[in-house]
C-alpha cells in the first residue's frame, strides 16, 4: 500500500550565512509601519477614514499639511482649467 501514501515534503531550516540581524531577513515590512496607526485592519471603512484624518490632524510636521493643501489646490485649478470651467463666477 505504499503507492497510496503521499510523499512528504522536505523541510529546511535555512539561515543566510552573513545575516546578523534579528528576526527573519525575508520579512516584508514598510519603512514607516511603526509610526502609523492606520495599518490595523480592524473596523470598517468609516473607522479607517476617521483614524487617517486623526493621524493627519495630529501630525507633528505642520509644513507637510500646508504642502498637501497647496498641491491639492493646484491640482483642482489645473483640473478646472482642463475642463474649461469659467472661473469668473468667483470674482
Amino acid at each position: 500500500m505504499a503507492f497510496i501514501k503521499l510523499k512528504q515534503n522536505k523541510k529546511y531550516n535555512y539561515k543566510p550565512r552573513f545575516y546578523k540581524g534579528e528576526g527573519s531577513p525575508y520579512a516584508m515590512k514598510g519603512k514607516f509601519d511603526a509610526e502609523r496607526t492606520t495599518l490595523e485592519a480592524s473596523g470598517g471603512l468609516k473607522s479607517r477614514f476617521v483614524k487617517a484624518v486623526d493621524e493627519y490632524k495630529n501630525s507633528p510636521d505642520k509644513a507637510v499639511n500646508r504642502r498637501v493643501y497647496i498641491i491639492v489646490a493646484i491640482l483642482v485649478l489645473l483640473f478646472l482649467f482642463i475642463i474649461d470651467f469659467d472661473l469668473t463666477i468667483f470674482f
